[in-house]
């Protein structure tokens, strides 16, 4: 086991698939303890329904209410940077200051939930494009040392059965947010070295799921 593992609850690491990436888990749970364990306290009391797979709905679907619903109340909120970029001439004999002003150099990216320096995003069935813009805003929040590192939560692979055994599986198709588009993203660096924890949701988490398949 990893050492960083033994930092996440046990409920967490038997329900949920975890990816650490540049010592996220260490950061979190060392130097914001009480963000650590409202994720962590989310984590655990999160669970869905097989209609709230049917039914879906986007980003208005039961499943990204129900974490907001828990993290709203504790001032985690949605947080938009902008930017202009100064930059300076400093010109020499003789001596001259000059400055050019880039507008818009940091356009509108987005973070769903923000508190203190630690960042959550949570895509359930976008497309997979919007791993990119998620990356690139931890990216830009994280070198403008707004936040520290950031949680990504998406779909696991193994969510794929359950969705088979309800003939939807081409409603959650590959080109959809889910673990196997998200991890290539991050390893190729698009995160820019932004510490990362990737929670992937799976099927312990849909609470009647063993109900249909009498365990």
């Amino acid at each position: 086991m990893s050492d960083w593992l033994a930092l996440i609850p046990d409920a967490i690491k038997e329900c949920y698939e975890l990816h650490n990436f540049n010592h996220a888990a260490e950061i979190l749970s060392q130097a914001y303890p009480l963000e650590y364990a409202e994720l962590m306290n989310a984590l655990g009391s999160f669970s869905l329904s097989v209609s709230d797979i049917i039914t879906g709905g986007g980003s208005e679907s039961a499943i990204p209410k129900t974490l907001s619903s828990e993290w709203h109340p504790l001032d985690w909120q949605e947080v938009k940077i902008t930017g202009d970029l100064l930059i300076k001439l400093h010109r020499r004999n003789p001596s001259e200051v000059t400055e050019h002003r880039i507008e818009d150099f940091i356009a509108g990216h987005n973070i769903d939930y923000v508190k203190n320096k630690v960042a959550i995003d949570l895509e359930w069935n976008s497309k997979d494009q919007t791993f990119d813009r998620d990356l690139y805003a931890f990216r830009t929040f994280y070198e403008c040392g707004i936040i520290a590192c950031g949680i990504l939560i998406t779909r696991s692979e193994s969510l794929n059965e359950v969705f088979r055994s309800l003939n939807i599986l081409k409603k959650y198709g590959a080109s959809t947010t889910w673990m196997g588009k998200l991890l290539p993203r991050i390893r190729s660096g698009r995160h820019g070295g932004c510490p990362l924890l990737v929670v992937g949701i799976t099927p312990k988490s849909i609470a009647d799921w063993g109900e249909r398949h009498g365990q």
